[in-house]
């Protein structure tokens, strides 16, 4: 009548892995909640932290390098720059425009310029770093495991 059920029965899901999956599905739900341009933004973070995740990569040293992070954050904005033409004529920069195209003399429009283009580093550098702690996390979560 009253049976016990085996162990992996009565608790399916180990505690500490169910806390991991919330985790996860509340990080997955706020990416979705981004704006449209860091979502577009976001895949070439995603392919570049892909491509440099591997056994000793500096993403994983105790300090990562600061350079090397800096390149990492060139290298993407040159895929963006490449692939997503209207990223670099939409949006952040239209003030920049409208004072480009008044009659403010060539070394504030050159100055302007500098800053329309630097909206879009910052913002990569921003998610990179999100993304590589994101990753540095999960990896040393996983290590407590094995």
């Amino acid at each position: 009548m009253n049976q016990k059920l085996p162990y992996y029965m009565a608790y399916p899901m180990p505690p500490a892995y169910d806390g991991e999956r919330a985790e996860r599905m509340d990080f997955e739900y706020l990416k979705s909640m981004y704006p449209d341009v860091p979502k577009r933004i976001l895949p070439y973070v995603e392919e570049e932290c892909d491509r440099m995740e591997y056994g000793n990569s500096m993403m994983y040293d105790e300090y990562p390098d600061k350079l090397q992070l800096r390149l990492m954050c060139g290298r993407i904005c040159e895929n963006i720059r490449k692939n997503e033409r209207m990223l670099c004529g939409s949006g952040y920069d239209d003030a920049a425009e409208a004072q480009e195209k008044s009659e403010a003399p060539a070394c504030e429009r050159r100055e302007t310029h500098g800053r329309a283009e630097r909206w879009l580093r910052d913002l990569v550098e921003v998610m990179l770093y999100q993304e590589l702690y994101k990753r540095r996390s999960d990896r040393r979560r996983r290590r407590r495991f094995y």
